[in-house]
């Protein structure tokens, strides 16, 4: 017997479960191993190895020590002079390492990837995106916005004819290089200003020609996060109005390029990621599409972040919820496991709920992304689908993992257990890329430039929803009317949107049976504001055990 068995087994003897680790991610989650069935066998193997790695003992050690060891600004060197240099653990390089490797910053650009499902290439991106973030999402925040960004480069040809390169290859470079002397690169975002925050037209940061595409940028920014990216997309004003400009860290002959770190901030979560205040002055930068077209510019961009926010929401939960189970399958209480306690399997079942249908929905979206090019009704779901996934997915993340702590009970509170690295974690995909409110804003712009997106969304939900259809499209359509006299109804109706969409999802997959508890309970049931009120209709074991199925 391994002296691992012999502390199992002493654990269990004092009624303490064993730690969720060395559990298969990918194998032991039913719904994304539905929603991947299709896809061709050599990349359901890819997926099946890295459900393995995300939960293994190493990996899981790698991303605490990551986010136990935050990043340190080294503002000046021995002489004084400025540096502008952002420490990491090399467990985040160890991180990011692994991550570039398997292409999450570029695979969907890429033409050598994952050729025999190119017209899948969000779909298949999404499912790695998504189990990773089930082991440390803060590494993830420069992957998204290296991969978002090429949308935004893609406006400038001449730009992107020389990044591209450097975006689409998996050698992870972390030297303090000018970025084309590198093996690869990474690409942050500039928007927020202390004054704007979300509002970016009331940026102050001013740009100024010195020749064709080519501007000396001045100001500042409140928010900058992954600071050692090589390369930030930024916005400034021009003369003619907002422009949107690609700014290196970097000159080429290696000295800085004017931005000047001001503080890191100290953050509630997302502690092994860097978030930097900078001021700049001097800074050079290639304009990306008009000099007044900045902000259509960089919402290409933001677009695909807000798929991945909701994606790596998805994954927190299904994690901290997978751990929750786990725990209650190995504890005892009252004469019986924990999770045969009749208002606990409900707690769990209803929990469940939420997940699969997050879940659901954000593949939903990576699908839509992948077919709007050639497709008006997967087109339409996109743009009015976005805001919404986003709203509600990163919306429910942090009271689901609470709720997912409290079943674990003390222990749970525990900075030692993955769920606490969550927790912390899940707050920041609701605020960053558009708040709540934004996002409902969101959804209010796209009703007032194109209702009629409103309607073929709603069509191929009506479709999924089956006999529930009719009466939910009512409801939809209802809440579009209240809008349209009262903005501030506009979370209603994006709340009731999602839920359906979640549903129609689940119907459309085939869990009938999940997908009848999760909309009698959510559209057809009473108020409620806690997990645990399904009632005995549904079979919340049944629940329980098909999504998350008792290891062999």
């Amino acid at each position: 017997m391994t002296s691992a068995n012999r502390t199992d087994e002493k654990l269990a003897e004092l009624n303490q479960p064993s730690l969720w680790s060395g559990i298969n991610a990918y194998r032991s989650d039913p719904l994304i191993v539905d929603l991947t069935a299709a896809l061709p066998r050599g990349i359901r193997e890819d997926l099946e190895n890295m459900g393995r790695y995300v939960t293994s003992p190493e990996a899981q050690e790698l991303a605490r020590m990551a986010n136990q060891g935050a990043p340190q600004l080294r503002t000046h060197g021995p002489r004084g002079e400025r540096v502008d240099v952002v420490e990491f653990h090399p467990a985040w390089h160890a991180l990011m390492r692994r991550s570039m490797s398997v292409g999450l910053h570029s695979s969907v650009w890429d033409p050598q990837a994952d050729t025999e499902a190119k017209d899948e290439a969000h779909k298949v991106r999404a499912a790695r995106f998504y189990m990773t973030s089930q082991l440390e999402s803060g590494h993830l925040c420069p992957l998204t916005m290296t991969s978002a960004s090429v949308a935004a480069l893609s406006a400038s040809p001449a730009v992107q004819k020389d990044w591209a390169p450097k975006i689409l290859s998996r050698k992870y470079d972390s030297s303090n290089k000018p970025a084309m002397r590198k093996s690869a690169v990474t690409i942050g975002m500039g928007m927020t200003e202390k004054q704007g925050g979300t509002d970016v037209r009331a940026n102050r940061s001013a740009a100024e020609k010195v020749s064709e595409g080519i501007y000396r940028l001045s100001g500042h920014k409140w928010f900058m996060s992954a600071p050692m990216s090589d390369a930030f997309i930024m916005l400034a004003q021009t003369k003619e109005g907002m422009g949107c400009f690609l700014v290196p860290r970097l000159l080429e002959d290696g000295s800085t390029n004017g931005l000047q770190f001001q503080r890191l901030k100290d953050k509630v979560g997302n502690r092994s990621n860097a978030s930097a205040e900078v001021e700049f002055s001097d800074t050079f930068g290639f304009l990306l599409g008009g000099p007044d077209a900045g902000i259509r510019t960089i919402l290409d961009m933001v677009t695909l972040t807000r798929l991945d926010c909701a994606l790596a929401s998805s994954g927190m939960m299904r994690a901290s919820l997978a751990e929750a189970v786990h725990h209650t399958r190995g504890r005892s209480v009252f004469g019986k496991m924990l999770v045969n306690q009749p208002i606990m399997t409900r707690v769990l079942a209803d929990m469940a709920l939420d997940v699969a249908a997050a879940t659901a929905l954000s593949f939903r979206l990576a699908d839509a992304f992948d077919k709007a090019r050639g497709n008006a009704e997967e087109a339409a779901y996109a743009r009015v689908m976005t805001p919404v996934a986003k709203y509600w997915c990163c919306k429910i993340a942090p009271a689901l993992i609470y709720e997912a702590m409290e079943c674990i009970g003390g222990n749970g509170y525990i900075e030692e257990r993955p769920i606490a690295r969550h927790y912390r974690e899940a707050p920041v995909n609701a605020i960053w890329e558009g708040s709540g409110n934004v996002m409902a804003l969101d959804v209010l712009r796209v009703l007032n430039r194109g209702k009629d997106l409103f309607e073929t969304v709603f069509a191929g939900l009506a479709r999924d929803l089956g006999p529930a259809g009719k009466k939910t499209i009512d409801v939809l359509r209802a809440a579009i009317a209240l809008c349209e006299q009262d903005e501030g109804a506009a979370r209603l109706l994006v709340e009731q949107l999602a839920l359906a969409a979640g549903a129609a999802e689940l119907y459309r997959l085939g869990a009938g049976r999940i997908a009848d508890a999760f909309i009698e309970t959510r559209l057809a049931g009473g108020w409620r504001s806690t997990y645990g009120m399904l009632d005995s209709r549904f079979d919340a074991s049944y629940i329980v055990d098909l999504l998350y199925p008792p290891a062999a």
